[in-house]
């Protein structure tokens, strides 16, 4: 991703929302103290199962890929007819994409996603009555996240589909991914996304060209970008300490330290344009990670969609801020504001290996207690149960149960899927239409020719 500056707030700051944490079991509070063994995932399948498993993903997988490219190829011609008419058909190939990656994880690697959010993005994250997310968020928007493992960008692309815009997702990448066959070239190549070889110097001007194209464009735009650079990691950690020593400030404790180039260049181009309003930031925690390790060696994505061993859950944690609100305009003030807001980050991802869960929106007003209840689930696993004063009367909610009456959701506990089971085929229909037309086509044409052969005779 995009290399930037970043430094730490002073570390005397408690963390955000801290509370007592509630009741744990033997599993949880092993999983809390950093035991190591608990974190680690359970071995699921055996070798001819996992081998059964990896030949089916990479054979629907890489279909869907081709698939996808084709169609891409087919309305390639557009851009010199329509441009409009271009952009929105590689959307749709990129909705199709969105589709697939979510199949994949439902299919091969299922997990529980626990979303919560704080204030101000409150009514905009629902669960829908057959218990899917629905997110309610703009069309256009730059969303900023912590990296800690490979295939973040799979949940978060699910999230662009859960708000209906999975066509629209913008990423901002390495170089090198631009030359990975189907994939990079020409898949990525005809999404319009942004690669970057982390040498300012020559990547400036391409990314402001790209930019500038987004900034014109009044269609959806989710602009994905990670400002640590990469992947919490030891190599990361590693250097993200460096860093912090050589601009002479702390490190964190559980995220890297941001840095604030490319994010600042991107919200300064599309701010100073009033072309988007919002920021929104993700922070994402997977369950099973001990303290003091990391997800990418836990959950690579072999282990997850060959070996079926997902994390438990996948947390992600939300809120938004407007952009003429940031002080972009100001390099050391914007270096301050972002390392504020990563000071919080690692303060939430505290909060979250302590209690098992990050915190909720809650009112001025409202107070949530725990019961001290826990009950069993079908599947074996505890629910915890808390209890919420809201007008003066007590309502009780499972964590992770998501809707609770009318006026609060609560944490939302969903999984990664399909609005509806036959999206799964959409990747096939362009060019499953094309070839019927050209079968249909060459017999039409046979019996015409035919025809006027015997006209002739």
């Amino acid at each position: 991703m995009v290399a930037e500056l970043g430094e730490t707030t002073p570390r005397d700051e408690k963390p955000l929302n801290e509370t007592e944490a509630p009741k744990f079991g033997k599993e949880d509070l092993f999983a809390a103290q950093g035991d190591v063994s608990a974190g680690r995932p359970a071995k699921r399948f055996g070798r001819v199962w996992s081998t059964v498993r990896m030949v089916s993903f990479c054979a629907y997988f890489l279909t869907g890929c081709i698939l996808i490219v084709l169609t891409q190829l087919i309305g390639a011609p557009l851009y010199f007819v329509n441009k409009p008419l271009f952009y929105a058909w590689m959307a749709r190939t990129k909705h199709h994409f969105g589709i697939l990656v979510t199949t994949i994880t439902q299919w091969w690697a299922p997990t529980v996603i626990r979303v919560t959010g704080d204030r101000s993005v409150r009514h905009q994250l629902k669960r829908a009555k057959d218990g899917r997310l629905e997110c309610d968020f703009p069309e256009r928007m730059v969303l900023i996240a912590n990296h800690q493992i490979y295939s973040d960008w799979l949940y978060l692309w699910w999230i662009a589909y859960t708000s209906s815009l999975a066509g629209h997702l913008y990423i901002i990448l390495k170089e090198s991914l631009r030359l990975v066959p189907i994939l990079g070239f020409p898949g990525m190549m005809f999404y319009g996304f942004i690669f970057l070889a982390r040498n300012w110097a020559k990547d400036q001007g391409r990314f402001a060209y790209r930019l500038n194209k987004l900034t014109k464009s009044n269609d959806p735009m989710w602009l994905l970008i990670f400002p640590e650079g990469t992947n919490a990691s030891d190599n990361g950690r590693r250097n993200s300490a460096k860093y912090a020593a050589k601009i002479g400030v702390n490190d964190f404790r559980h995220v890297l330290l941001p840095r604030s180039t490319g994010l600042r260049f991107c919200l300064e181009t599309l701010g100073n344009a009033k072309s988007v309003e919002w920021m929104y930031d993700c922070t994402v925690a997977y369950e099973g990670v001990p303290r003091g390790e990391f997800g990418q060696d836990l959950f690579t994505l072999s282990s997850m969609y060959f070996s079926g061993q997902p994390p438990k859950s996948v947390n992600m944690h939300w809120r938004r801020f407007r952009i003429s609100e940031i002080p972009y305009s100001s390099t050391t003030d914007f270096e301050v504001w972002l390392r504020e807001r990563w000071q919080e980050k690692d303060d939430l991802m505290e909060h979250y290996l302590v209690n098992g869960f990050f915190p909720e929106d809650v009112d001025e007003t409202d107070k949530i207690e725990d019961s001290g209840i826990e009950t069993d689930k079908d599947d074996g696993s505890r629910v915890r149960h808390r209890t919420k004063m809201v007008g003066g009367r007590k309502r009780t909610m499972k964590v992770g149960g998501g809707q609770v009456g009318s006026e609060w959701q609560g944490v939302i506990e969903t999984e990664v899927a399909l609005k509806h089971w036959w999206e799964c085929f959409d990747v096939v229909k362009v060019v499953a239409t094309v070839a019927m037309l050209w079968r249909l086509g060459g017999r039409w044409w046979t019996i015409v020719k035919g025809v006027g052969e015997k006209v002739g005779s």
